[in-house]
């Protein structure tokens, strides 16, 4: 398997495991403990990260759509529902990787338009808007 694809699949694990099963023992073996954090949106580091995944409710649910690879970066285009707010996330996370384990990350999230508010007429995310 090529580099990129096995990063690929490092990053939906690492994602699954934190955001969808929560469990925290796991995704310490994906995340750097030197993590570097980009997000404006999450405190620094890998415990920034994961104080953030424990104060969102339960219903938090991740799903990846589209990812990209090349060499040690990958980005995941994916959505956040569940998240306590009154819209789900879109978002692009663009992540570097050294030796199998997720050591910096960026950002870009939007609030996942309706179809009444999309412009385009399409949906942001998959092939269908949310309910």
């Amino acid at each position: 398997m090529m580099i990129e694809e096995k990063n690929k699949a490092l990053v939906l694990e690492a994602f699954d495991t934190l955001f969808n099963k929560r469990d925290y023992a796991a995704a310490e073996r994906y995340w750097s403990p030197d993590y570097i954090q980009h997000s404006a949106h999450i405190a620094p580091g890998r415990d920034g990260l994961f104080n953030l995944v424990k104060s969102i409710p339960q219903t938090l649910r991740y799903e990846p759509g589209k990812i990209l690879a090349g060499e040690d970066y990958v980005i995941v285009h994916g959505r956040f529902s569940g998240i306590g707010q009154p819209v789900n996330w879109i978002a692009a996370d663009i992540l570097r990787i050294k030796d199998s384990v997720l050591i910096e990350h960026w950002d870009v999230i939007q609030d996942e338009a309706s179809r009444e508010q999309s412009k385009s007429g399409l949906p942001m995310f998959g092939d269908a808007f949310p309910k």
